[in-house]
């Protein structure tokens, strides 16, 4: 009998790559893309709706499913997201999914809103006291959410920063990839994993890299919390992401991202993706 594996938030980004790793490994299971945009959903056996605002969409959404992985949403209102991930956690007990896995945030504490790490704790939090069978996979920094940063960077030839925090980024295809491999593998119930990069780069690492990538110079700014956002809306961020990249700065600069482990290629079986190799594909695409 095949093993039965949702993917909640399959319409997404990292929901999309995690679909085609599952369909490149081999083994007897079918897999169920859910989405409130199921037409969307690629790579799927079968593509269902649910909508984490829609408790009860998701609990139809997650009947008959053995194993379920929760890809929260970047919906950034206030106390939004950690709501969305309890109604999944509690819509999956309640349909009977024998193993949920959440895709989590590096260096996820007790905090309160609206910091945008405070869903991944309530969200965590719920599945480890509800579940009796769970695995959390803590992602660092996005590799591609840096590049995008970086593009718009290279145009002002200044990126602004608080301090100097090192950090290792992981790419979305790894994340995937190991998340592929909890979903299909065993011996993973009550694990935490950090999915990062091979090395944490210092502010310096990052600038060289960048010039050597994009062939431009580019002008660290040490700035405060209240200049950031200026500079910030310097760059053209856009304003519905101004928030989560302020976030992100200040969690960099206070070491949260400075944390390499091997999880990636130990659950994966790869080594890493590189930051370089990441830049130089979103720069090439980003120029067409």
């Amino acid at each position: 009998m095949k093993m039965k594996i949702g993917i909640s938030g399959a319409g997404g980004h990292l929901g999309t790559a995690v679909l085609k790793r599952l369909r490149e490994l081999s083994g007897e299971h079918e897999v169920v893309g859910i989405s409130r945009s199921p037409q969307s959903v690629q790579y799927a056996d079968e593509a269902r709706f649910g909508d984490y605002d829609a408790q009860g969409s998701l609990r139809e959404a997650y009947l008959g499913l053995d194993r379920l992985l929760i890809i929260p949403t970047l919906d950034l209102r206030y106390g939004a997201r950690a709501r969305q991930l309890v109604h999944a956690v509690d819509a999956a007990l309640s349909a009977g999914v024998g193993h949920i896995i959440l895709i989590s945030d590096i260096g996820t504490r007790e905090e309160p809103e609206p910091h945008i790490g405070a869903a991944s704790w309530v969200g965590e939090q719920r599945l480890i006291k509800s579940a009796p069978r769970w695995t959390i996979l803590r992602a660092n920094y996005f590799m591609e959410s840096f590049a995008r940063e970086v593009a718009l960077s290279t145009v002002t030839g200044r990126m602004a920063e608080l301090g100097d925090g090192r950090v290792a980024f992981v790419s979305r295809d790894d994340v995937a990839a190991a998340a592929a491999a909890i979903l299909v593998g065993t011996g993973h119930s009550g694990a935490i994993y950090n999915a990062t990069g091979t090395e944490a780069l210092s502010i310096a690492d990052r600038a060289h890299l960048i010039e050597q990538v994009a062939g431009k110079p580019i002008n660290v700014i040490q700035t405060s919390m209240e200049e950031l956002r200026q500079e910030l809306e310097l760059a053209q961020i856009p304003e519905e992401y101004l928030a989560l990249a302020l976030e992100i700065k200040r969690k960099t600069s206070e070491g949260v991202y400075d944390l390499v482990t091997g999880d990636v290629e130990r659950l994966s079986g790869r080594r890493p993706i590189s930051l370089g190799d990441v830049l130089k594909n979103y720069l090439v695409e980003s120029a067409l």
